[in-house]
């Protein structure tokens, strides 16, 4: 018989009062100070990040909903915002399932979730490796770079 994951069913749980506290920002917008930190795990599948962003935050990224978003829209499993990096405009989509942290300091409250570790890559940067971890690799695939110096001598 298969064993009750209270973890996940309150995970769930909270994710939802995150999810209406995204749609009551989508709809009425953010006002008396609130603010929202959202912190995510930026590899999870289906994270829409732009690609410098990514290399950036290789693992874990907290974006501010403050004053500077636009286009706030919330479904059932995810979220979207376009925010600005660097001067420049960029969409973002995060799925609730990647969520790490939530907080609204206004009022001082928090909310940690437990995301699921990842079991596969979600982009080629991350592609497994066929050898096993201390095996050596095919001679065909070593390059020497001494072929490549110049002579110091």
């Amino acid at each position: 018989m298969a064993r009750i994951d209270y973890q996940t069913l309150l995970d769930n749980a909270l994710k939802s009062v995150v999810k209406d506290a995204l749609i009551h920002a989508q709809v009425n917008g953010l006002g008396d100070g609130t603010h929202f930190f959202i912190t995510f795990k930026t590899r999870d599948p289906g994270v829409v990040l732009p690609d410098f962003l990514r290399m950036r935050y290789p693992d874990i990224m907290t974006i501010v909903l403050q004053y500077s978003y636009n286009n706030l829209n919330v479904s059932e499993r995810e979220f979207g915002v376009q925010l600005t990096f660097d001067g420049r405009p960029f969409f973002i989509r995060v799925p609730f399932s990647a969520l790490v942290e939530f907080k609204d300091p206004s009022v001082d409250f928090m909310l940690s979730f437990h995301p699921k570790n990842q079991t596969e890559p979600d982009n080629d940067m991350e592609l497994p490796l066929d050898e096993k971890p201390g095996s050596v690799p095919d001679d065909k695939r070593v390059v020497s770079l001494d072929e490549f110096r110049k002579n110091r001598k």
